[in-house]
């Protein structure tokens, strides 16, 4: 078929050709492609949102819980030097006659000091 032919056959509208077998199957792979892709894209955003609320769930719900050690009662250690220790009853321990303070990461000794239980902020 001329194109003299398809205009005779389409009238004078030059806008519209008429579309063979082959064409119209590409056009329809070219729009299946995009489809595809558009379906891919929400399908992967779909899973990428799903993952990230699940994370921020198990974030919030796991909470590491620290067992509270027994430290006793509050007590105020004044020292011979004028310098005050405040400090929890169970962390004082008294080892060869001499008074030690026995912290986490620290040991301070505390000879000579005068033990006072009071409640301090």
């Amino acid at each position: 078929m001329t194109s003299s032919e398809r205009h005779a056959i389409l009238g004078n509208d030059c806008t519209q050709v008429a579309m063979n077998r082959f064409d119209r199957h590409h056009k329809h792979k070219e729009k299946q492609k995009r489809q595809f892709k558009k379906v891919r894209l929400m399908i992967l955003s779909a899973c990428l949102m799903l993952v990230c609320s699940f994370y921020i769930y198990i974030k919030s719900t796991a909470k590491i819980k620290e067992p509270n050690p027994d430290l006793g009662k509050k007590v105020v250690i004044h020292l011979p030097n004028g310098s005050t220790v405040f400090t929890y009853e169970n962390l004082i321990i008294e080892e060869n006659g001499k008074l030690y303070y026995k912290g986490e990461r620290n040991t301070i000794d505390l000879t000579g000091g005068k033990v006072v239980y009071e409640n301090w902020e």
